[in-house]
């Protein structure tokens, strides 16, 4: 094997090896956007349920301080009838999730970076830009007055 041959192959490697960080990363974007977006379907079906529970559980007898009080026949009936509505809720946010999930593997996500490029100055130029910064800041107070 030459010379070139080994640089062919070290060539070769890096770019296979740079596809497959790429790859890696547009996983990670796409695992993480999806991560977060269920995150927030979950937290509005809890929320709303926890809203529902928090207007209308008088009507059940939902006291999250009397967990031993005995309810009426008309509030089981409607605890009965609440805890089918929330069964239902949960279930059709569940399956929402799993399309979801489905939907997320049809797209490739790339997550957007933020950048900051400072500037490196050498000494001189500093102090030529400190005056010069100083004299305009001086200017500008000079024509406040």
């Amino acid at each position: 094997m030459t010379n070139r041959d080994d640089y062919n192959a070290f060539l070769q490697k890096s770019l296979s090896m740079k596809t497959i960080r790429e790859e890696r990363k547009r996983e990670v974007a796409r695992d993480g956007l999806f991560k977060s977006a269920k995150k927030k379907i979950q937290t509005t079906m809890i929320g709303a349920l926890s809203t529902v529970e928090d207007s209308f559980g008088f009507l059940w007898g939902f006291d999250p301080d009397e967990e031993d009080a005995e309810l009426t026949p008309e509030q089981r009936h409607l605890k009965n009838i609440y805890e089918d509505a929330r069964a239902k809720i949960l279930d059709r946010g569940n399956t929402q999730i799993r399309n979801l999930e489905i939907d997320f593997g049809n797209y490739e996500v790339t997550r957007k970076k933020h950048y900051i490029n400072l500037p490196v100055l050498s000494t001189q130029d500093q102090d030529e830009r400190g005056k010069t910064l100083s004299d305009s800041l001086n200017q500008s107070q000079e024509k406040k007055k």
